[in-house]
């Protein structure tokens, strides 16, 4: 496959442990909680963890992988996108909570923010209703070994690249950390009158500094304007004649 240019990227499980970080472990668990799941889910778990998904690709919306069996089989996961409604809900809910991209992305998220995006029924993760599972194998149930161990593959690759979850939902994961910028700028915005951000809100939003003698330091008078023109020259006086004296 890689000869003839197709990007080929494989599952690597090391150890028994499938997912290690906080995304691929919350993905598997969010998964495990559904009875829809829970019975055919473990079938995939030898798969998984032996090498026998030699490619998943997680796209919008849905994902591709490559099982072997008896012989190479075609998955296909197809996952709906998250609501505007629900992904608002999670944004307002997690505004002012996440510190930094970075601390989103490995999961440094305090246990209400965890709670937040992990929530079995408004959270993050797709429930089995958003979810449509494919497989080119001649097993009649919808969930066979071969999607289940892509799923447990997409817990394995999240631990590597969790934005794929939010690529998957249809969402940006950036959108988590602006929300509160925005909060804070709308806030300080009246309708109809003249805008005005305080010293406390521009130090909270941008991070600056001011010199409080400066804050408080008054405006300096304003100089009337002086108008300049130019000055008449005095007329010169008229000169008469003198009479003759008597």
């Amino acid at each position: 496959m890689r000869r003839r240019g197709q990007d080929v990227q494989p599952i690597h499980i090391e150890g028994r442990e499938i997912a290690r970080t906080f995304w691929g472990k919350a993905w598997c668990q969010h998964l495990e909680s559904f009875s829809d799941f829970e019975n055919r889910l473990p079938r995939g778990r030898t798969y998984v963890r032996n090498g026998s998904v030699c490619h998943l690709e997680i796209g919008a919306g849905a994902v591709r992988a490559l099982v072997q069996g008896s012989t190479l089989y075609e998955v296909t996961i197809g996952v709906a996108p998250l609501g505007a409604r629900a992904w608002g809900a999670i944004k307002e809910k997690c505004t002012g909570q996440i510190s930094s991209l970075l601390d989103l992305l490995q999961g440094r998220l305090s246990s209400g923010v965890m709670a937040i995006v992990s929530d079995r029924d408004q959270g993050l993760f797709p429930k089995p209703r958003e979810i449509s599972l494919d497989c080119s194998c001649p097993d009649w149930a919808s969930m066979c070994k071969h999607v289940a161990a892509a799923l447990y593959g997409v817990g394995a690759r999240l631990d590597e690249k969790p934005e794929l979850l939010f690529l998957l939902r249809g969402v940006d994961h950036q959108e988590l950390i602006t929300s509160h910028a925005e909060a804070a700028v709308q806030a300080t915005v009246t309708q109809g009158k003249a805008r005005r951000i305080a010293e406390a809100d521009l130090a909270e939003i941008f991070g600056l500094e001011l010199d409080p003698a400066l804050a408080q330091a008054p405006a300096a008078p304003r100089r009337p304007s002086k108008k300049r023109g130019r000055k008449r020259k005095p007329s010169p006086k008229k000169r008469g004649r003198k009479r003759p004296k008597p």
